[in-house]
């Protein structure tokens, strides 16, 4: 007698059961890239999907970069593939502000870590990568003051002014911070091994009482960057973080101003992907930056 068709086997479960080598217990769907897959022995595993060509290959890759460093702690990568990304999940808690103090260390322990250049990839990551739903080119340079100008912030520039979203007045300020940059700046400092999408969505509060990093557009970068993110879209107990930061790692003088210069890079990939709004926020922030001493 027939039993009839087999139920279907999602994508995602079938993806979290090549890469964990269990068989899938049960599957809840958080949205349409992303689901929470229980395996048959017990564990919770995260099954990610990315549409853009080399999108998952880097985030793997950016992943196993930054969990090497042995600093923050980095959700274990099971397996991928061309479209499909498998790790393990993180059990959410309360954030706290104990836990802020030591991300602020294991931050400054990441960043300390570092990078061959400015623009380095994770090893074995592609040069095309993502930050988000954007391409970021992950190419090398020297000085970070001309490295990130044409790989962070004019990019993404062009791209806004093409599209609409920032106008050609409003881009010439953007271009006179990168004319300025080699005196905005500050002192020299080697390349830091980044996050590099260090918002709050990407900061989670586990329930083991740390904080894990998910989502990373790792490559080597100014460790004022990654600050300068997660001031932009706040974080809870931001002010203990970095207090413990500054106490394991200082920072060069003067880095409260310029963390508008480092935040042009986010806003204008923001800009790209969302709009007006956020190209609005990019020129006050290059205007700002314009006007220092």
């Amino acid at each position: 007698m027939s039993r009839g068709p087999l139920p279907a086997v999602s994508p995602a479960a079938s993806a979290a059961a090549r890469f964990s080598g269990r068989a899938v217990a049960g599957e809840r769907r958080l949205s349409g890239s992303l689901a929470e897959v229980t395996l048959d022995d017990g564990r919770t595993v995260m099954a990610k999907r990315a549409e853009g060509d080399g999108a998952t290959p880097a985030e793997a890759a950016g992943l196993r970069w930054l969990a090497a460093a042995g600093a923050v702690r980095i959700p274990a990568v099971l397996g991928h593939d061309a479209h499909w990304l498998v790790t393990d999940r993180v059990p959410e808690g309360p954030p706290e502000r104990g836990a802020a103090a030591r991300f602020g260390r294991e931050l400054a322990a990441l960043h300390a870590a570092g990078a061959p250049a400015f623009g380095a990839p994770p090893p074995g990551g592609p040069e095309e990568a993502f930050i988000g739903l954007a391409p970021m080119r992950n190419a090398t340079g020297g000085g970070w003051p001309s490295w990130y100008a044409e790989h962070r912030v004019l990019p993404y520039l062009r791209r806004a002014v093409d599209d609409g979203t920032v106008r050609a007045a409003e881009a010439a300020d953007v271009e006179g911070v990168c004319d300025r940059l080699p005196e905005l700046a500050g002192p020299a400092e080697p390349p830091a091994r980044l996050h590099g999408d260090l918002w709050n969505g990407n900061v989670l509060w586990g329930a083991d009482g740390r904080v894990h990093l998910i989502d990373p557009a790792a490559h080597g970068g100014h460790r004022e960057t990654d600050l300068a993110m997660l001031r932009l879209f706040g974080c809870p107990h931001l002010e203990d973080v970095l207090d413990a930061y500054e106490r394991a790692a200082p920072l060069a003088p003067g880095w409260e101003a310029r963390v508008g210069v480092h935040q042009l890079f986010p806003l204008l990939v923001h800009a790209v992907l969302f709009g007006r709004g956020y190209a609005e926020q990019a020129v006050a922030a290059a205007r700002a930056a314009l006007r220092q001493d």
